[in-house]
């Protein structure tokens, strides 16, 4: 694969010098292209997985609109609209992205330097760091109307999950269902719980936003100083509710343990990264939230931790088709260590409410 020769599709500023790996990349390939002169930026390259997005073409243009809008408001607020957001970098025929001869999609941005990244978020402080990020990128897009593409159909709708659930259920691929009813009894206890919560959704009560859905530490670039850049790793916005976005935040970082950890006792989620993260997080959100949405802010960690219990139990009883596993066990493994998860929140879950009722009430 000459990844020179893909860079040379796009318009970049200067002459290319080398193009090198970064990262392992767990679902696209990311590269970062060196260019000669200094005064020129270097950029970041990736081969975006088609197995998952399935329209690149719809991905891109939802990037970039997203993208221009953050642009307007960093404008707006005398920011620097190079550092402060993702800038896209189209292909030499005007499209955001390049197709390949193995019709592989590829596309380019601007690689933002002189940034610090975090691999977890350890500390009260740094939680409080990235939840401000989050909830200013949720606050720069709360205006954005225009309808993105849904690129991901049935992305955290757990009426869509429950649909698949039923019929893995019912199929039983690989006959390991019969050992299953405590686990399976899990995700049926909790299953109206669930549904009237989505209800609120498909209803409108609590409403439907630009959404990032992807919102673990990683994607959140710090300048050198430890205050917040920008979100980056936009490949999942989507329009859905903002409450998506702060559960998921919560499931990675309040777990003390693995997503799949052996040793269950490590695993529980700390109230204290919880609390900083929602006090970053209302510091810039709480202009745009409505009443519901704050009700409900707190049950969106149990919400997402809960889907991901599910989905970790259904690919294993489906016979391990979705996830990448290390072994028959994996999935396994991963269900157990996210109920354990689920568990400490549900047993956390009035202090948690009662730490979001403080903060908004502070904030008002």
């Amino acid at each position: 694969m000459d990844l020179k020769k893909i860079a040379a599709n796009f318009k970049l500023e200067g002459i290319v010098d080398r193009v090198e790996q970064l990262g392992e990349g767990f679902i696209n390939d990311t590269f970062i292209i060196h260019t000669q002169d200094v005064q020129t930026p270097n950029y970041l390259l990736q081969r975006k997985n088609k197995r998952i997005f399935t329209n690149v073409p719809a991905m891109m243009e939802n990037i970039q609109k997203v993208c221009n809008h953050v642009k307007e408001k960093v404008i707006a607020r005398n920011g620097d609209p190079t550092r402060e957001a993702m800038t896209i970098v189209p292909a030499t025929d005007g499209k955001l992205y390049f197709q390949d001869e193995d019709r592989e999609f590829w596309a380019v941005c601007v690689y933002i330097s002189d940034t610090i990244t975090y691999s977890s978020a350890k500390t009260p402080e740094l939680a409080y760091q990235g939840g401000k990020g989050i909830g200013m990128f949720q606050s720069m897009v709360a205006d954005l109307n225009e309808p993105l593409t849904d690129i991901l159909p049935g992305f955290h709708n757990i009426r869509y999950r429950f649909n698949q659930w039923d019929a893995v259920l019912a199929k039983d691929p690989v006959g390991r269902k019969a050992n299953l009813s405590e686990e399976i009894s899990w995700i049926e206890s909790r299953r109206e719980e669930m549904l009237n919560f989505w209800k609120l959704v498909e209803t409108g009560e609590i409403p439907t936003r630009i959404t990032h859905n992807d919102t673990k530490i990683t994607n959140i670039l710090f300048d050198l100083k430890g205050d917040v850049l920008c979100v980056i790793d936009l490949d999942t916005v989507l329009n859905s509710t903002c409450l998506n976005d702060f559960g998921d935040a919560m499931r990675s970082y309040t777990n003390t343990g693995e997503e799949d950890d052996e040793n269950l006792d490590a695993v529980s989620s700390n109230i204290s990264i919880f609390e900083g993260f929602t006090k970053g997080y209302l510091s810039q959100a709480i202009s745009f939230l409505t009443r519901k949405e704050l009700e409900y802010l707190a049950f969106s960690a149990k919400y997402i931790t809960y889907e991901q219990v599910l989905r970790f139990l259904m690919d294993y009883i489906d016979g391990d088709n979705y996830y990448k596993i290390k072994g028959p066990e994996h999935n396994y493994q991963r269900t157990l260590a996210q109920y354990k998860l689920l568990t400490s929140m549900e047993e956390q879950y009035d202090e948690m409410c009662k730490i979001v009722r403080t903060i908004a009430d502070e904030l008002a």
